[in-house]
């Protein structure tokens, strides 16, 4: 759970640490159709869905991009 002792503590957080589909992507390297398979087996959540867009923490983005890494590694 995060806490927050101000609004700017909270403003900074979400700038930092909350990322949309196009920075996943960019993170991950992927399609978007490769994400979007991700999220419906649940192997990524989104924190919320919008209408046109979604939003990851980028913490989890990045330990699954980590964990690709690693796969690619170890079968190459």
């Amino acid at each position: 759970m995060y806490t927050f002792n101000s609004r700017e503590e909270l403003t900074a957080f979400v700038q930092d640490e909350i990322i949309n589909t196009t920075e996943a992507l960019e993170i991950l390297q992927c399609s978007r159709q490769n994400l979007n398979n991700l999220v419906k087996r649940e192997v990524i959540t989104p924190i919320k869905d919008l209408p046109r867009d979604r939003l990851f923490l980028k913490e989890d983005i990045v330990k699954r991009k980590e964990y690709m890494d690693k796969k690619r590694v170890a079968s190459s």
